[in-house]
């Protein structure tokens, strides 16, 4: 797993984030700028994600393979789960919704992570 990837998809989700604060505690809906976040968001998880693929061809892999898989799953379909709940929610709470999902983005990216360092370290 790249670390400065890993790093510029924690940034942008907690950026995005922040923003859906801000909107929630305004009491506004998401509005287009947020869900092009999680669009943005979604694009550089691939991103990382292709990277992480590109390093497990070469030998690279993590320890345990179901694990991982299980994590790149959910962190593949979060954003776009998100931006649908959000959608459907027309209230601050559609922002809530983002927040949430800007704030777990980052938890399984550490963990997508650590998973990739048990190997590259043991």
């Amino acid at each position: 797993m790249n670390g400065t990837l890993s790093g510029i998809v924690i940034a942008l989700s907690l950026l995005v984030g922040a923003w859906a604060l801000v909107e929630a505690l305004r009491e506004r809906a998401p509005g287009r700028g947020q869900l092009l976040g999680l669009a943005v968001v979604e694009v550089s998880l691939i991103v990382l994600l292709i990277a992480a693929a590109i390093a497990a061809a070469g030998g690279d892999r993590p320890a345990s393979g179901v694990t991982f898989f299980g994590y790149v799953v959910t962190i593949i379909c979060l954003p776009p789960l998100g931006w649908v709940l959000a959608r459907l929610e027309p209230t601050r709470w559609g922002s809530v919704i983002v927040l949430v999902v800007c704030l777990t983005v980052p938890v399984l990216v550490l963990r997508l992570h650590q998973t990739w360092q048990v190997v590259t370290s043991g």
